[in-house]
């Protein structure tokens, strides 16, 4: 395993980190529950391959994440690193107190070695300013106690807003999405590590996307046989402003797969980047011919989400993730998807989408495609 400098903690982490968001679970008295017979030696496993950093959160897995990870730990808590996240749901500077040592409770440690304000936007940062206590202050007392030990954020708020985050000097690690469908980040990625803040990737496979075949990314690399997923992997640890590729890994299968990528010392090289940029770059801008997801065309009167299924569509059509594309499209329709939508059948041919629409996009015609496509029946 390659292990890297981890910004200016003092600290070197792992080049694959584990994410306990996608657990093995199981159905008991009607409830979903971790599998901890797979979860807990699964981890453990890791931890023994070398990789020295584990990443939750209060509400992954049924809530039941922490408590998972926390008896995975014993053993290990001196050799592998424990990131968790407050999910800051007011600005009282108490509550976040409570909230943490909930998770240290769950977790069953004494300290939590990278808590992150988990899923700030800049708004809200802001709002704590000037408070007598707020979640800053909180979290400074907390280090000062030992409870955590190193503060840190993950982020999902617009692209043009990270920066100020990390020039406000409160954190000394980042978490935030990066993968070959969204690049959003790559300048802040850069802007934080120039900072001397250590940078973790989450999504590196964009959440499951890139782990379906694709022959169209699995080309891009002439002459290199490569699944999806690894080139997807291999793409982000290539980044030299990266730290650390954060993957929610379910088997042992994943596992050997993502380590043996990560333990690699050589990734691709920048002629490679380049190639490969070059050309997700081009089927970006052909996915913006479908839908730029502007948003105008909403709200639809059936409750159809339409630029999220022209994004499903653009994954089937433009990047050739049609396994994957059809299984979200039966999982939203199925009301299995956090995105709530009704499917394209349910299109009454209003008209008031295409009406605000400024591509001028045929939407109805295309919602009929989609459902033709994705579905399992036919439009009429």
């Amino acid at each position: 395993m390659i292990y890297k400098p981890f910004g200016k903690t003092g600290v070197k982490v792992s080049a694959l980190g584990f994410g306990a968001m996608r657990l093995p679970m199981k159905e008991a008295d009607g409830k979903k529950i971790i599998d901890e017979d797979l979860a807990i030696p699964l981890m453990q496993k890791a931890f023994d391959m070398g990789v020295n950093y584990v990443d939750t959160a209060p509400l992954y897995c049924e809530t039941l994440s922490e408590i998972a990870v926390g008896k995975a730990l014993k053993g290990y808590r001196d050799k592998v690193y424990l990131s968790t996240k407050n999910p800051i749901e007011d600005a009282d500077g108490d509550h976040w107190m409570e909230r943490l040592e909930k998770s240290l409770k769950k977790l069953d440690t004494d300290y939590i070695d990278f808590y992150h304000f988990w899923g700030i936007s800049l708004k809200s940062f802001e709002s704590w300013q000037g408070l007598k206590f707020g979640p800053i202050e909180a979290a400074y007392k907390a280090k000062e106690q030992g409870l955590i030990k190193h503060i840190s954020f993950s982020y999902h708020d617009a692209a043009e807003n990270y920066k100020k985050i990390v020039d406000s000097g409160h954190f000394e690690t980042t978490l935030v999405q990066y993968n070959m469908l969204d690049r959003s980040n790559e300048e802040n990625i850069a802007y934080a590590k120039s900072k001397g803040l250590g940078v973790v990737v989450m999504g590196p496979v964009g959440g499951g996307r890139l782990g379906a075949p694709s022959e169209k990314i699995q080309s891009l690399l002439k002459n290199k046989s490569t699944s999806t997923a690894e080139m997807a992997l291999r793409f982000v640890l290539a980044n030299e402003n990266i730290d650390m590729a954060l993957s929610g890994m379910g088997n042992l299968d994943m596992l050997k797969e993502n380590f043996e990528i990560a333990s690699r010392t050589g990734h691709l090289t920048e002629e490679e980047l380049l190639q490969v940029k070059s050309m997700m770059e081009e089927n970006k801008n052909l996915a913006k011919l479908y839908c730029t997801g502007c948003n105008y065309c909403k709200p639809c009167p059936q409750g159809i989400d339409i630029p999220y299924l022209f994004e499903i569509m653009n994954r089937y059509k433009v990047y050739d993730l049609k396994e994957h594309a059809k299984s979200a499209y039966k999982e939203m329709a199925e009301g299995k998807s956090w995105i709530k939508s009704a499917d394209a059948s349910k299109c009454a041919a209003c008209g008031a989408c295409e009406e605000k629409c400024p591509q001028k996009l045929p939407i109805i015609k295309q919602l009929k495609e989609t459902h033709r496509t994705l579905g399992t029946q036919t439009l009429a």
